[in-house]
């Protein structure tokens, strides 16, 4: 089984920004500009940063957002073709991007594209510390500042143009039971705890459902599975059950006719993902065949156990189902997804608890653009459990 991973997780919902430019057209700059603070290291050096510098900032009465600081476009240090990537790698991470420029040229020319393409909305910083004469009008959405001062209107009015720009979907999230639950009904969680389960404490999903009931002042019933028995037998009759993934054969078995039954996984890929994708590559796994490459995307990083659910019981089900083995790559976290994507015949992503909407739904459209039918933890383990 082949691992890639990379520590970089989502921050679950706040809206992701990143800043792009030249070397030392004044990127990091920028982000001491906007955060008022002293966060990046700013040199005259070129290359001074290297890896992406992830900041989180409130702004005042809109949502709190990551700033993403990267390395120079054109960084021809020993190391500038890595750390291009590394920059090039974020655009998918992200809702909005700052594109921080002195002349305009080649360099910017081919970012505005690459952005336009991918649809990613962005805002044109004209660095004026030089106090350069670049026509004002290359594009509606175009700030001229100097960054160099300090200046309560013009940080102002970034920050003015960042809420404006940003899109409602990287910071309106709907409820996770949109249409499912009304104030005051009862949903039963079912929450094993097993070697899976992280100590002290519960996963995200879990956690979220929780929260998202709290919010809707439904009223949240949490039991491990060996207790659904119990709660119904004392007259209690949820509106809805959720469930881990892997407890479903239990949980069905259980649970009386009529009482929807759902997974945190799948109420997942409805507020995140792509159910109408994810239904369609489900019938994939009707046609595989030993043989077959199989790549599973989890957006957390973790260790694994003999229970893991993507990297062992996802495989050994899906192994069963082609009569044979499947060659298995697992891409954790935010990393680049592998250079012969098309080769696979079936991505199955987990619920994406840790990403932004826009991460996992960028990582779906890439995916479908390679031809490879992508699916989903729950629904998976939902058919064949």
């Amino acid at each position: 089984m082949a691992i890639n991973e990379l520590p970089r997780s989502g921050r679950e919902t706040k809206p992701h920004i990143g800043i792009y430019g030249r070397c030392n057209v004044g990127k990091s700059t920028l982000l001491n500009f906007i955060t008022e603070g002293d966060y990046a290291l700013v040199s005259a050096e070129p290359g001074t940063t290297g890896d992406p510098v992830r900041k989180s900032y409130e702004i005042l009465d809109f949502a709190p957002v990551i700033f993403i600081d990267t390395a120079g476009l054109d960084d021809s240090s020993p190391l500038g073709a890595r750390r291009i990537e590394k920059t090039r790698e974020t655009i998918p991470q992200i809702d909005l991007a700052l594109l921080v420029f002195r002349q305009w040229g080649a360099p910017e020319t081919a970012l505005a594209t690459h952005l336009e393409r991918d649809g990613v909305p962005f805002l044109l910083i004209h660095n004026r510390f030089d106090d350069s004469t670049q026509a004002d009008s290359l594009l509606p959405s175009h700030l001229a500042l100097n960054l160099s001062h300090n200046d309560a209107a013009a940080h102002e009015a970034l920050l003015t143009a960042i809420r404006r720009a940003l899109p409602e979907r990287s910071y309106l999230v709907p409820s996770l039971f949109e249409g499912r639950v009304e104030r005051d009904e009862v949903v039963l969680l079912v929450c094993p705890i097993d070697s899976e389960a992280p100590s002290g404490r519960m996963i995200l999903p879990q956690v979220q459902a929780i929260r998202h009931l709290l919010d809707k002042h439904a009223v949240a019933v949490v039991v491990q599975p060996e207790q659904i028995e119990s709660i119904f037998a004392r007259g209690l009759r949820p509106k809805l059950v959720v469930t881990d993934s892997q407890a479903f054969a239990q949980v069905r078995a259980t649970v009386p006719a009529g009482v929807e039954i759902t997974s945190f996984s799948i109420l997942l890929a409805q507020l995140k993902g792509d159910p109408v994708a994810y239904a369609e590559g489900l019938v994939r796994i009707d046609t595989l065949r030993p043989g077959d490459k199989i790549l599973i995307l989890e957006n957390c990083i973790h260790q694994s156990s003999c229970e893991d659910i993507g990297r062992v019981k996802i495989p050994a089900l899906l192994e069963a189902r082609a009569g044979g083995t499947l060659p298995v790559t697992v891409v954790s976290g935010l990393a680049p997804l592998p250079p012969d994507l098309a080769s696979y015949a079936l991505a199955v992503q987990c619920g994406g608890c840790m990403v932004t909407r826009s991460q996992l739904q960028n990582r779906i459209r890439v995916v479908l653009r390679a031809g490879v039918p992508i699916t989903n933890y729950g629904m998976l383990l939902n058919r064949l459990l």
